[in-house]
């Protein structure tokens, strides 16, 4: 693995557990993420880490849009983060924490248990 790869593999790891970090002794119910502001700009910075790190792994290895399940995605919501921070869904972003982040989770785990 380029080790470029591998340090933003690592930035993208190192955001995930920043987001469970933040949850980490919190009921995890939409509502409760809801209401708390900081809890929600944290996470919203976080994923815009993931975001970045992903935009840069496939600017140097567009293979990595099959290793990276919904990488494209991934980019995209950085993007909405970003440029249209107005327009981001509260309920959007709860269900990719609830949904994509585990699995986003399992997929830079095992790249970088194989490089």
């Amino acid at each position: 693995m380029d080790e470029r790869i591998g340090k933003w593999l690592f930035d993208i790891q190192t955001a995930i557990n920043e987001i469970y970090s933040f949850l980490e002794g919190k009921e995890l119910k939409f509502e409760v993420y809801q209401k708390d502001r900081m809890l929600k700009r944290a996470i919203e910075r976080e994923l815009e880490i993931i975001g970045e790190a992903t935009n840069r792994i496939l600017k140097r290895d567009a293979t990595y849009a099959d290793k990276i399940t919904g990488a494209q995605s991934i980019v995209g919501l950085r993007n909405q983060v970003i440029h249209a921070y107005d327009n981001i869904s509260d309920e959007n972003i709860w269900a990719i924490i609830v949904n994509h982040l585990p699995k986003l989770k399992s997929d830079v785990d095992r790249l970088l248990a194989n490089s």
